[in-house]
């Protein structure tokens, strides 16, 4: 499947398919998205912890879902951890 996640920075082909597991299509699929919800529900779907980089990588993404204009250094996924 074709989708264009991977404009979003740092969102490979592999986050990709964990982010088509989860039910996200599309950048704009993931507007008004729980990037805390969406962490969760991959760690159940896998039966495994995730590494929380993968958290921080969500919301990054919903970040540049949501906004047109986007500020460099929320871009960076690092930036969004706890």
């Amino acid at each position: 499947m074709k989708t264009d996640l991977q404009k979003i920075p740092y969102v490979g082909k592999e986050t990709e398919k964990d982010l088509l597991l989860l039910g996200f299509d599309s950048i704009a699929s993931l507007k008004g998205a729980d990037p805390e919800a969406m962490y969760q529900k991959e760690c159940e779907l896998k039966g495994v912890k995730i590494d929380r980089c993968q958290l921080y990588v969500y919301r990054m993404a919903v970040y540049y879902a949501e906004n047109e204009v986007h500020d460099p250094e929320k871009l960076k996924w690092w930036n969004w951890k706890d």
